[in-house]
C-alpha cells in the first residue's frame, strides 16, 4: 500500500465539485466527494463507512470498476488535466480497512414478515438480496452451482478479483439471515409458477447470460475448442486445462483477454487473441489489454476465422481472412485468407440469456434481452430482474444498481 501521505495528496488534487459531476456518472451513486473529503481529513474509518454504506461491494468495485468511463471519466479535473484517480482512492481505503480490522456491521430493521425468492448470485442477485434483508424482508437465494458469486466466482479470475473480498462481502450479505439453497437451477428444480405457491410475493431474476455464442467452424465436432464461460470456470476452480499448446482466443472484449491470461497460467505454450477490428476499436479496457501484452499475449487484429481443421478429433488448424474496418464494420479482404496451427481454441465474442428457458416462463424478450421497467419489473406480476439478462454488455457496477432498484420496487409494490 502507498503511504497515507502520497494517498492524502491524491485526494487534496480532487476539487470536491459541487455539482459532482463523478457521483452522477457512477451507477452506484457512490457519494464520491464525501469519501474523498474524509481521506483529506485522515478520517479513514469514516471514508470507509461512507463508502460501504452506499454500497457493499465498495471492496469489488474498487479493483474490477470501469472507473475511466464512469467516475473518472467524468471527473471535471479530467477535461484539462488528469481525472482524480477515483478507483485508486477507494482500493487504498478498503485496503487500509482490512489491514487494520476495521469493520462494517450492519443490522436489519425489524422483520416485516414478507418473502421474496432471489434467483441466481451474481452481483444483481446479491445486491437485490442484500437491499431486501437490510429492510427486514425474507430473502431465500436459490443458486445453480454449489457456491455463491456469479461471475465474480466463476467468470473474473483471481489476479483481478482477490477471492477472499469477495467470500467476506457475501458473508455480510448473508449475515442479514438471508437462506440459501445451492444447487438449484431455475427452470429444473424450480420455477415461476412454484415458488410463487410456496408463498413468495415476489421474484427477482438474476441469472445472468447462459448462452454462449460462436458459430460452426467445422462439419465435425472437435476437442480442443472451448466456450469462454466453461474455460473461465474451470481455471477459477483450480481445473487447469492441460496440453493447451498453442491457444487462440476470438473476441475483443474483457472476457477475451481473461481468457487468454488464464491460458497463459494453465500452461499454454503461446497464447494469440484474434479480433475481426483494430486494437483500438476493441470493448476491453485499456488497462486490461495491456496487462494481457504484458502476460506475453499476442494480440493479432483486423482478422476473422473461417473455418477449422482438425486430425484425430482435435483441432490442428484454422483458417483466417483479413478484415477492413469501415464504417464501423469490419469488412473481409479478399485474397487475404491463410492458416494458421492451433492446439486449443476459445470462443470470447458474448454470451446471451437463455431465450427458451426465459420463454417458457412466460417472460417478454426485446432483442433477446428482458424487457423491464425503470423499477426492473417484468410484464409478470411481482416479477423483477436485472444484470445481463436485461441488457448488453452489464458491468459489475451496473449489474449492482440494478439490484439495488429492484429491490426499491418489489419493496414499494409489497
Amino acid at each position: 500500500m502507498e503511504p497515507i501521505e502520497i494517498i492524502q495528496e491524491k485526494a487534496k488534487y480532487c476539487l470536491n465539485c459541487k455539482h459532482k459531476p463523478c457521483q452522477k456518472a457512477c451507477p452506484i451513486q457512490t457519494s464520491i466527494p464525501s469519501f474523498i473529503e474524509k481521506i483529506k481529513d485522515n478520517n479513514i474509518e469514516e471514508a470507509y463507512k461512507i463508502l460501504m454504506d452506499n454500497n457493499i461491494f465498495s471492496p469489488i468495485c474498487s479493483a474490477i470498476c470501469p472507473q475511466e468511463n464512469q467516475c473518472e471519466g467524468s471527473c471535471t479535473r479530467g477535461i484539462r488535466s488528469n481525472p482524480v484517480e477515483i478507483g485508486k482512492l477507494e482500493h487504498w481505503v478498503n485496503e487500509y480497512a482490512k489491514n487494520n480490522s476495521i469493520e462494517y456491521n450492519i443490522k436489519p430493521k425489524e422483520n416485516n414478515k414478507h418473502l421474496v425468492a432471489v434467483i441466481g448470485s451474481g452481483p444483481a442477485s446479491l445486491s437485490c438480496a442484500f437491499e431486501l434483508a437490510k429492510e427486514g424482508t425474507n430473502v431465500t437465494i436459490f443458486e445453480k452451482e454449489n457456491e455463491l458469486g456469479g461471475i465474480l466466482r466463476y467468470g473474473i479470475p483471481p489476479y483481478r478479483l482477490n477471492k477472499k473480498n469477495l467470500d467476506n462481502t457475501i458473508n455480510k450479505i448473508l449475515n442479514l439471515g438471508i437462506q440459501v439453497k445451492t444447487n438449484c437451477k431455475f427452470g429444473k428444480n424450480i420455477n415461476i409458477t412454484e415458488l410463487k405457491a410456496q408463498g413468495y410475493e415476489a421474484i427477482f431474476l438474476g441469472i445472468g447470460a447462459g448462452t454462449p455464442t460462436t458459430y460452426s467452424l467445422s462439419n465435425e465436432k472437435l476437442e480442443g475448442i472451448y466456450e469462454s464461460d466453461y474455460f473461465l470456470k474451470e481455471y477459477n476452480q483450480g481445473r487447469n486445462i492441460d496440453n493447451l499448446g498453442k491457444t487462440v482466443v476470438i473476441g475483443g472484449g474483457n472476457v477475451a483477454m481473461d481468457c487468454a491470461r488464464s491460458a497463459i497460467r494453465m500452461g499454454a505454450s503461446k497464447v494469440s487473441i484474434l479480433y475481426r477490428r483494430g486494437i483500438d476499436n476493441m470493448p476491453a479496457r485499456k488497462i486490461e489489454i495491456q496487462d494481457a501484452i504484458e502476460d506475453k499475449v499476442e494480440i493479432i487484429p483486423c482478422t476473422k476465422v473461417i473455418s477449422a481443421k482438425g486430425e484425430h478429433g482435435h483441432i490442428t488448424e484454422i483458417e483466417c481472412i483479413k478484415t477492413e474496418v469501415i464504417d464501423g464494420k469490419a469488412v473481409d479482404l479478399s485474397n487475404t485468407n491463410y492458416n494458421m496451427k492451433v492446439d486449443t481454441f476459445v470462443f470470447a465474442i458474448g454470451l446471451t440469456p437463455e431465450k427458451q428457458l426465459l420463454e417458457k416462463e412466460g417472460i417478454d424478450l426485446e432483442k433477446g434481452l428482458v424487457v423491464i421497467d425503470e423499477n426492473g419489473k417484468t410484464n409478470l406480476d411481482k416479477v423483477y430482474a436485472g444484470g445481463d439478462l436485461t441488457e448488453n454488455k452489464s458491468t459489475v457496477c451496473r449489474a449492482i444498481a440494478a439490484g439495488k432498484r429492484a429491490a426499491k420496487g418489489i419493496l414499494e409494490e409489497m
